[in-house]
């Protein structure tokens, strides 16, 4: 990562920190990202997810060997124990790393959050044979913060939170989906846009919710465009029903209240784009595991096929020649992706990419 820039042959402060951290709200994105990171991953990565945890989960060494897909039945833990050991010794002397993801850790119990641990006692200072990344709503850091982890928190290299869009990038978002669908990327006027904005809070999932019974409702009434009160319409309903909750309500708005609320916002918006876009923060291991570090920009060329092998998920798909994802027509624009790759010596360590929209800068966590 910075070796050549300083001139060292290797690392001179790396050690067993095998873990990465990503959290984010119900709806932001989570798995989203595992499945980009599945379909982007090398080759040479082997990858295992666990994507069903839960209260009585049971012994993690069993869901470990099945995310690999190794037999896990029969045998004792000492002895699934050395099976999987093996294993990572096997895939690492063939020139392959090993990363094991763990999908909704916030139900994880502190007894499988420090069989985690003790797991990763595998990874020599220089011989990094096991790298887990944990996905979660933000209880998984109340989770590892308490004193028993303490020594858990300490091997974490990275972390990051998803925060919800903003309304800039709510619009651009919105664009890319209706064009990628073949649709004209203006379907949506710049009202109900920001409307999908206000009531949503950016959270990705509940945009979509909104969005996509707003065309059947556009459908319905035979419109070609879709307008705020087409919007008003679907939230008032679902509200009505109670099967969507929102972080802002309807029923406390009018029309007229919500447009003028909706112009303010994005104004105060467009006019701090400039101060937060040339604001930067440097890259540095997780010492307060609230805060996501926000280094600057160092693009990665993202690479292609994966030979991953999932408890449950998606099926993986190659990911596109160029790794680019445009908005709309205009190619400059990149989505809110998380692609990971894992290289060099396979420490864990962090690289943003800059998206631009509007003028503003958003920096998105890449993993190496």
């Amino acid at each position: 990562m910075y070796e050549s820039f300083y001139g060292m042959r290797e690392r001179p402060f790396a050690g067993q920190a095998g873990f990465t951290v990503v959290t984010g709200e119900i709806g932001s994105g989570k798995t989203t990202l595992i499945r980009e990171f599945l379909k982007r991953a090398d080759r040479t990565t082997n990858l295992g997810v666990i994507s069903n945890t839960h209260i009585a989960f049971g012994d993690l060494l069993q869901w470990v060997l099945l995310a690999f897909g190794m037999p896990s039945e029969g045998g004792d833990k000492a002895t699934r124990y050395q099976t999987f050991l093996r294993y990572l010794i096997e895939q690492y002397g063939a020139g392959k790393r090993t990363v094991l993801i763990v999908d909704e850790a916030q139900n994880l119990s502190i007894e499988s959050l420090e069989e985690l641990r003790l797991l990763s006692n595998v990874n020599a200072d220089k011989d990094q044979l096991l790298q887990m990344i944990l996905v979660g709503q933000p209880e998984l850091l109340e989770n590892l913060k308490r004193p028993e982890l303490r020594q858990f928190a300490q091997r974490i290299s990275v972390h990051y939170h998803l925060s919800p869009l903003t309304g800039t990038e709510t619009r651009a978002y919105i664009r890319h989906r209706l064009a990628v669908a073949g649709a004209d990327p203006g379907l949506f006027d710049r009202e109900a846009v920001s409307a999908i904005s206000y009531f949503s809070g950016g959270v990705p999932r509940l945009i979509n919710s909104i969005c996509d019974m707003a065309l059947v409702y556009g459908f319905a009434a035979g419109r070609h465009a879709i307008s705020i009160d087409t919007i008003l319409a679907v939230v008032r309903d679902k509200e009505r029903s109670s099967l969507l909750i929102l972080p802002r309500s309807s029923r406390d708005i009018s029309r007229e209240a919500l447009i003028a609320e909706i112009d303010r916002a994005f104004g105060e918006e467009k006019d701090g784009a400039g101060e937060e876009a040339a604001a930067s923060s440097p890259a540095v291991p997780v010492e307060s595991l609230p805060k996501a570090a926000e280094p600057p920009p160092t693009p990665a060329r993202p690479r292609q096929g994966s030979e991953a092998r999932a408890v449950s998920g998606s099926p993986v798909r190659p990911a596109r020649p160029d790794g680019r994802v445009e908005l709309g027509r205009d190619p400059k624009v990149m989505m809110p992706i998380m692609p990971s790759y894992l290289e060099g010596d396979g420490k864990v360590g962090a690289k943003t990419a800059s998206a631009k929209r509007g003028g503003r800068s958003r920096w998105w966590l890449w993993l190496l």
